[in-house]
């Protein structure tokens, strides 16, 4: 399956790294590589809470969260096309302050093709959000 893990140490609680990683309605104004986020649903993120995201250079798609330890970490799971995408995020302690990690896979029939075409972008937009979650937690 491919994919990509990138990890940050930010100078922040995890409490306070989380609720920027967390309000995804505000990640196109911390997020260069984040155009619009569109909550299909009522409340905070919860497992099947959807939310519609458009990224640069990329197709709109609908994320559903499948997995969710509220105050540490959340996966969500888009499909289309033949790829399922499946991006996560995790905070934990670090002594330093905190350890986010977040990753991407791509599954399914055309997951292969569809890595070789967006591999370089992805491992940029990842970093990317690592890089401005970091700036946004410190900054709090």
């Amino acid at each position: 399956m491919p994919g990509f893990q990138h990890t940050s140490v930010i100078a922040a609680t995890p409490e306070q790294v989380w609720a920027v990683v967390v309000d995804v309605e505000r990640w196109p104004e911390r997020i260069p590589t984040v155009d619009s986020v569109e909550r299909l649903d009522a409340g905070p993120l919860v497992v099947g809470s959807r939310t519609r995201l458009k990224q640069p250079r990329l197709a709109p798609s609908v994320l559903t969260v499948t997995e969710m330890t509220d105050g540490v970490s959340f996966t969500w799971v888009s499909t289309s096309s033949g790829v399922t995408v499946t991006a996560g995020h995790v905070v934990e302690p670090h002594p330093d302050g905190s350890r986010l990690t977040l990753s991407l896979t791509m599954s399914g029939l055309m997951a292969g093709i569809g890595w070789l075409l967006t591999k370089s972008m992805t491992r940029r937009y990842v970093e990317t959000e690592a890089a401005s979650i970091k700036k946004v937690a410190e900054a709090a």
